[in-house]
């Protein structure tokens, strides 16, 4: 990551009045979103994904537990973030800023906030297309020359209700083994894996062995949760079990593991695939990964025996609940997510 000049002990404000939370803790840290108070009895909550899979899990999760930690794929090379992953060398920030607009609260402070976040530019310029968002994450990233806490100040500006982590701290691509009849090719980058015309086989984090974010490492090892999903299967969820480091921490974690499967398959990526596919493809990629419980939506199960019986064979409970909108199906509705996710979190 590129540093222009950051200020002497990552102070980004110059002489300021220390937000609330950092006057205890010294200057240039600012107060970790979701840990600012004590939410008691409330869950630790780890959820692991990418773009609007996760913000849909977040926007649910964030009305159950003070206590959550978004941890975020970081292999963008498409739009906004491709173009700034490429000038500076950085983590390519739109699916964290995803994730930071699902965490703003409902009132009238948070949804303003996350409505800037999410804004876009449109011009005939070198501007189009750029999140305003995407660029004040860079701007920390450059101040600070840290990921993380360019990411808590952006998380602590908007009053999130918890906290954005990156899945690594290195920039990293995602390949796949795609087949295409007769013809097995590698396709390389997320957004090419997500458009694929093929059938994906399997895929690779290229290295294959990123430096892991600590900070979600910690995360996931003190959870009492970790839900995985929903999202882009093979370029947005399946890469959080090929980091090495998070994969351990992922199988040696006492908490609980719940795998949220999409509402369909998506078209290209995983065209044809059945909601027990899904659960193959998790277990082929990360056999010791133990799941806890699975949740589907009812319409988006076409045969639920076959889909409970892989879920006996994992070891995992399958939680059958309507959590899909009304009005377009393929979408999480965050008020039914959030009923489902209670239900589960209260009865476990």
């Amino acid at each position: 990551m590129h540093r222009r000049q950051a200020p002497v002990g990552g102070d980004v404000g110059g002489d300021r009045e220390a937000p609330a939370g950092e006057r205890d803790r010294g200057r240039g840290h600012p107060p970790r979103p979701g840990a600012r108070v004590t939410w008691g009895s409330e869950p630790r909550v780890v959820a692991l994904g990418g773009g609007h899979g996760l913000a849909a899990s977040l926007s649910a999760l964030r009305r159950l537990t003070g206590d959550l930690t978004a941890v975020v794929t970081v292999a963008d090379n498409g739009g906004s973030s491709g173009r700034l992953r490429e000038e500076f060398g950085v983590l390519p920030p739109g699916d964290l800023r995803m994730a930071l607009a699902a965490l703003c609260g409902d009132d009238r402070w948070g949804q303003t906030w996350a409505k800037v976040l999410q804004h876009r530019f449109t011009s005939e310029g070198e501007m189009d297309g750029h999140a305003v968002g995407n660029l004040l994450i860079v701007a920390l990233w450059e101040l600070l020359d840290d990921h993380v806490a360019g990411l808590d100040w952006v998380g602590g500006l908007l009053g999130a209700r918890g906290r954005v982590l990156p899945m690594a701290i290195t920039p990293l691509d995602i390949t796949a083994s795609v087949s295409f009849g007769a013809d097995v090719r590698v396709v390389r980058g997320q957004v090419e894996v997500a458009r694929t015309a093929g059938k994906v086989l399997d895929v690779e984090l290229d290295p294959l062995d990123p430096k892991a974010c600590p900070e979600a490492v910690r995360a996931i090892a003190d959870a009492d949760w970790v839900v995985l999903g929903p999202g882009s299967w093979y370029s947005s969820v399946i890469p959080h079990v090929l980091v090495p480091e998070q994969r351990e921490a992922l199988t040696t974690t006492s908490a609980k593991v719940l795998v949220n499967l999409n509402l369909v398959a998506q078209p290209g990526e995983t065209e044809g695939y059945t909601p027990e596919d899904h659960l193959a493809v998790l277990h082929r990629h990360a056999p010791d990964l133990r799941v806890d419980v699975v949740l589907a939506d009812r319409r988006s199960v076409p045969d639920e025996a076959a889909l409970r019986s892989a879920c006996e064979e994992l070891g995992a409970s399958l939680v059958m609940s309507d959590v899909a909108r009304d009005d377009v199906a393929d979408q999480h509705d965050s008020e039914k997510l959030s009923r489902a996710y209670a239900a589960i979190l209260g009865a476990n």
